[in-house]
């Protein structure tokens, strides 16, 4: 944890958009450049599910964030212009509270106690972080991926302080089979790791061996087969499946996977996984209004940005443009984007020469 992490503690009782309630909440979040006068020059991040709030280096923190070719001075989401907010989601284990967190009734991680998480609440914990800092408006609510669905929450849940723009960025109004598919397998290739224990491990000792099938799963989602086939074709790894173990990595494409599976399981708790990875399966925007145009006419702002990659299957840009004309016929100016990228779902954290155009072309109108 470093100086650029902000935590928020909430001095009342968080209740739960499916039932229960949290107490002594804690909620994660950082910041970059300064809000003005009227306090309504803010414009609110939501992630995806595995990042930290750490989405752009800072004096505090000079680490790279996870956006940092798209928040900062001249950048596309200018700091010179704009106070951004970067929320950990409730749930996730990078400072806010979640099921890796001490339940203050037992002094012991809520684990599987945590009540049922969803998109909702973690939209309403970011809209406490904006109560907190005295914003009067924002002028975009923002996010990418599972962000998206959340900045999309936060837009349908009555906001306060008001919002003028909502960006979608590689995101949907609700999951398709195919995603829900994919993240189920993914959580009962979790739940199935033997040191899983019903969630019941202790930190440091959980379920690796299922965490690191699961991002593998994950990745080959996250990117498009025409990337894969770009970027390894049938490069053979460095290395050779030994006597030992005769099915083992041969291909290059095998040993990134797993290279990039080995870093992610390190530093993301299991329990946190599976219950961010249910959320986005349970959202549903429709559920805000009773079907998706009521809930796209009584969403309270002006202008939106739909932007995504033609090659991204757990977000396919059917979805995006459906979302588009739905909030146009609602009566919003509506900017939709369909991007040539070919890395996938991955594509707005990658291909920058694409993605900071689009966006910072938007935000320069606000």
């Amino acid at each position: 944890m470093t100086d650029a992490i902000n935590i928020l503690e909430l001095d009342h009782t968080f209740t739960m958009h499916r039932g229960g309630v949290l107490h002594a909440v804690e909620i994660a979040y950082e910041t970059w450049g300064t809000l003005n006068e009227d306090r309504d020059n803010a414009v609110l991040l939501f992630t995806g599910l595995s990042p930290s709030a750490h989405a752009a280096s800072s004096p505090a923190d000079p680490s790279a964030g996870w956006w940092e070719d798209m928040i900062g001075c001249g950048r596309p989401i200018d700091t010179d212009d704009f106070f951004v907010v970067c929320i950990n989601s409730l749930g996730s284990c990078f400072g806010s509270t979640g099921p890796a967190s001490l339940n203050p009734a037992t002094g012991k991680p809520y684990r599987l106690t945590f009540p049922t998480l969803t998109i909702e609440d973690i939209a309403q914990a970011g809209a406490e972080v904006v109560k907190s800092l005295g914003i009067n408006r924002l002028r975009a609510v923002i996010g990418p991926s599972m962000g998206g669905m959340t900045a999309l929450a936060y837009c349908m849940q009555s906001p306060s302080p008001p919002v003028d723009a909502f960006v979608s960025v590689s995101s949907a109004a609700r999951a398709l089979p195919f995603a829900i598919a994919l993240r189920s397998l993914q959580r009962e290739i979790i739940r199935n790791d033997p040191k899983w224990q019903q969630g019941n491990y202790e930190a440091g000792d959980g379920p690796l061996q299922g965490m690191r099938l699961a991002r593998k799963l994950g990745m080959i989602s996250y990117r498009s087969a025409s990337e894969w086939k770009s970027r390894f074709g049938r490069e053979r790894a460095a290395s050779v499946p030994s006597a030992h173990d005769p099915f083992g990595v041969e291909f290059e494409v095998e040993s990134y996977l797993a290279a990039t599976a080995n870093k992610f399981t390190g530093g993301f708790d299991a329990n946190c996984y599976l219950y961010l990875s249910r959320a986005m399966d349970l959202f549903d925007c429709a559920e805000h209004g009773g079907s998706l145009p009521c809930a796209a006419t009584e969403m309270p702002v002006q202008k939106a940005l739909i932007i995504g990659a033609e090659t991204d299957i757990l977000f396919p840009l059917e979805q995006q443009e459906q979302l588009a004309e739905l909030l146009r016929e609602a009566g919003k100016e509506v900017v939709f984007h369909p991007l040539p990228s070919i890395q996938g779902h991955d594509s707005f954290l990658v291909d920058m020469d694409r993605f900071r155009p689009a966006i910072g072309e938007f935000f320069r109108g606000l």
